[in-house]
């Protein structure tokens, strides 16, 4: 039996030869809430030498303040992250000026992100970064995307999306569950379908 393509084997080559040479290069690894960035970054960064991740995720902005401006219930919306803390993190790693940089890492069983919670050392020569709008067509994000030297799109079929979501949200009471689904985690993943700039490279990953 002819064995399957693994298609983040040849993923992890086509990036490969980013993380070679002097200068620090910057991939956008895009899709919807529950595509599954993460583990797809993850493997990237196993595969690949001198890779390392930056999480969108790290900039959500504190609970307490979306609170106060009425936002909490649309935690994960563009509206309700730090983009201006993403852009000069992004800005730090392009310089690569020979320094480690700390990074925020968002700590999901306690829905908060907690600063300068990983390293990305000074030897890193490709920067994973992922998160669901690096390449959304909107004033402000769209200005990320000359950073990036490549960016991939994980394309979920919608069924997947709901069905990853739903698992993710279990652990609440169904009327909360299904709030957060309905009128945030859904809405929010058909705005990462529908207002992205197009990628370069588009992923099956469902």
């Amino acid at each position: 039996m002819t064995a399957v393509p693994d298609p983040l084997e040849a993923l992890a080559a086509r990036l490969a030869p980013l993380s070679h040479g002097p200068e620090r290069r910057l991939v956008a690894l895009v899709g919807p809430p529950g595509a599954g960035k993460s583990h797809v970054a993850d493997r990237l960064a196993q595969a690949i030498p001198k890779a390392a991740i930056l999480q969108m995720d790290g900039f959500h902005i504190d609970d307490t303040l979306l609170a106060a401006r009425g936002d909490l219930p649309r935690k994960g919306a563009p509206h309700t992250f730090d983009l201006d803390g993403l852009a000069f993190i992004l800005d730090r790693l392009a310089a690569d000026d020979g320094r480690d940089i700390l990074i925020p890492v968002f700590d999901r069983a306690r829905e908060l992100s907690r600063a300068a919670a990983r390293e990305i050392p000074a030897s890193a020569r490709l920067v994973i970064v992922e998160g669901n709008y690096l390449l959304l067509d909107r004033p402000g994000w769209r200005n990320l995307t000359p950073r990036f030297a490549l960016s991939i799109m994980l394309q979920v079929p919608d069924s997947v999306i709901r069905a990853r979501l739903t698992a993710r949200w279990s652990h609440l009471p169904a009327d909360e569950a299904r709030a957060k689904l309905e009128a945030n985690d859904l809405p929010n993943a058909q705005l990462v379908t529908t207002a992205s700039l197009s990628a370069d490279i588009v992923i099956p990953n469902g």
